[in-house]
């Protein structure tokens, strides 16, 4: 079993920057690939972005690519999500999520642990 819990959601402006954490207890972090997910207004859960168990890895959503940064630090069991360039369509509900894949894993089903997610909101 692996805990998950996210931080760092928040209100921010369009153009603005937020840092989202995940800190995971339980199971060997390391063991774990790490995935952001969200899910917007009215809409499905949608991949954001992912890094690999030792960090070599990232995989992003052609909407988020250039603008958020995925890294993960092990030794602090955290997985973060650095948002840049925030636009009022990022806003809604950002969740971590861990698996035990390799590759590039973008759909929600094939992550086995979430957090309970926290709210992003990008005013214009």
């Amino acid at each position: 079993q692996v805990q998950l819990a996210e931080f760092g959601g928040g209100l921010v402006q369009a153009g603005g920057s937020l840092r989202l954490s995940c800190a995971a207890s339980g199971r060997t972090f390391s063991s774990f690939a790490m995935g952001w997910f969200r899910q917007l207004p009215g809409k499905e859960r949608e991949f954001v972005a992912r890094i690999s168990r030792n960090g070599g890895s990232t995989y992003y959503a052609d909407s988020v690519k250039g603008r958020f940064t995925i890294s993960r630090d092990n030794a602090k069991n955290t997985v973060y999500l650095q948002m840049n360039s925030l636009k009022p369509e990022d806003t809604g509900v950002y969740y971590c999520a861990a698996d035990e894949g390799i590759g590039k894993v973008t759909a929600p089903h094939r992550y086995e642990y979430w957090g309970q997610g926290t709210q992003v909101t990008v005013s214009s």
